[in-house]
């Protein structure tokens, strides 16, 4: 376990990294010690330091929720980062593309909770119940430490690579969809680059919702009402440059845009 003058010196680097753009050296380069619990650390502290710098709580973000990119890490749960306010755009943005390191955009379902979820104990039908809406969404990821050779412990230390995100489309009442069969089609530049369908999110998109409301019971933490969750991807990430433009078709459920300037 790293020492707390450490974790306190890694979650500066990433804060000045987030305002500069400037990605810092891999931290399991740096300390091939560090656990998962040692970048959540460094991430809860990381939350500190933004909310001290005027930045204030939106929701929380899922990632690793498909087998396939749970394959490629090696590791077998779900992680999790914070969402802040600034964080969140409507369809139809404009991004400048210069304010990332290097963007990526993810497909996803994001549910906005009309009740608290605490755990531990919390089922998929407790975040059915708990949730107003669920919307489509486009997850732009970013990266406050370099990319090459990182691993797992370096994405949490990075919030879990959340950069920002779009909502937009239809939003609709859970038990009114099959969201399992939820699919949508990613295009860059009016050329389908993925495809995916809701139940690559561990069987289902809501699946994500209650792992988390009892991975941060522990803590004395819990998801709250107002808050929007981003589910998890159920496509692969996409890169994306400097004047591109992404659509996300979601058929019934709408579609979500933006466009890099």
């Amino acid at each position: 376990m790293l020492s707390d003058e450490t974790i306190t010196q890694i979650a500066d680097e990433l804060v000045a990294a987030g305002q500069n753009r400037t990605p810092v050296a891999r931290l399991t380069a740096r300390y091939p010690e560090m656990t998962v619990e040692d970048s959540y650390r460094v991430q809860n502290l990381w939350r500190q330091r933004s909310e001290e710098n005027g930045r204030t709580l939106a929701g929380r973000k899922i990632g690793l929720t498909s087998r396939a990119m749970q394959m490629a890490t090696g590791i077998t749960e779900p992680d999790y980062g914070i969402i802040f306010d600034d964080m969140i755009h409507e369809t139809g943005v404009e991004i400048t593309w210069a304010d990332y390191t290097h963007p990526r955009v993810e497909v996803e379902l994001a549910f906005k909770l009309g009740r608290d979820i605490t755990g531990p104990g919390a089922t998929i039908f407790d975040v059915l119940d708990a949730t107003d809406y669920v919307v489509p969404a486009l997850e732009i990821l970013d990266s406050r430490i370099e990319m090459e050779g990182r691993t797992i412990v370096d994405t949490i230390s990075d919030n879990a690579a959340m950069g920002s995100m779009v909502i937009g489309g239809n939003p609709v009442k859970p038990h009114d969809v099959d969201l399992r069969w939820v699919s949508a089609i990613l295009f860059k530049n009016q050329i389908v680059e993925e495809t995916g369908v809701g139940a690559g999110v561990l069987n289902h998109p809501a699946s994500g919702v209650h792992w988390l409301a009892n991975k941060i019971a522990p803590h004395g933490d819990g998801l709250k009402a107002g808050e929007i969750i981003l589910a998890g991807s159920f496509t692969r990430p996409m890169w994306v440059y400097e004047g591109d433009t992404v659509l996300a078709d979601y058929g019934p459920l709408g579609t979500v845009t933006c466009r890099f300037v």
